[in-house]
């Protein structure tokens, strides 16, 4: 072997180890790498625990508020039906009370007029039966 083989030998030699210990360095740093993602999963864990529990406080929440809203919308739905139930009744007897007396009155009123037209019709009938009784004598031959 010539002293040029022992020479590349020595550098293939020192860059395999070159390449090793580079290798073992990349690994190290992996590993640290692989901590530090682990301890900043843990830790973003810990504090997003807390927000969770949190959102799930204010759903339930807002959940317990829409099932009250719901209630309470039914509620003044039903009553604002009683209370056009009971304003319907009320015009009802309003208009049994006052139509009534008014279909009474109309109908005094509807006698007056027929009074006051028979007495007109025998005031005129009077007043018309001597000359009617004039001129059934000059048709009777």
């Amino acid at each position: 072997m010539s002293i040029w083989s022992q020479v590349f030998l020595g550098v293939i030699a020192a860059a395999t180890l070159a390449i090793a210990i580079v290798q073992i360095g990349v690994l190290v740093a992996a590993g640290r790498l692989a901590r530090r993602v682990d301890a900043l999963a843990d830790q973003f864990e810990r504090e997003m625990k807390p927000l969770f529990g949190h959102l799930n406080a204010i759903g339930r929440d807002a959940s317990r508020a829409a099932t009250l809203a719901t209630a309470q919308v039914e509620r003044a739905d039903q009553l604002f039906g009683d209370v056009a139930v009971r304003i319907d009744l009320a015009l009802n007897n309003l208009q049994a009370t006052l139509g009534a007396p008014a279909r009474e009155g109309r109908a005094l009123l509807s006698a007056f007029k027929a009074a006051f037209q028979a007495l007109r019709e025998l005031r005129h009938r009077a007043r018309s039966g001597q000359s009617r009784a004039e001129e059934e004598d000059a048709l009777f031959i």
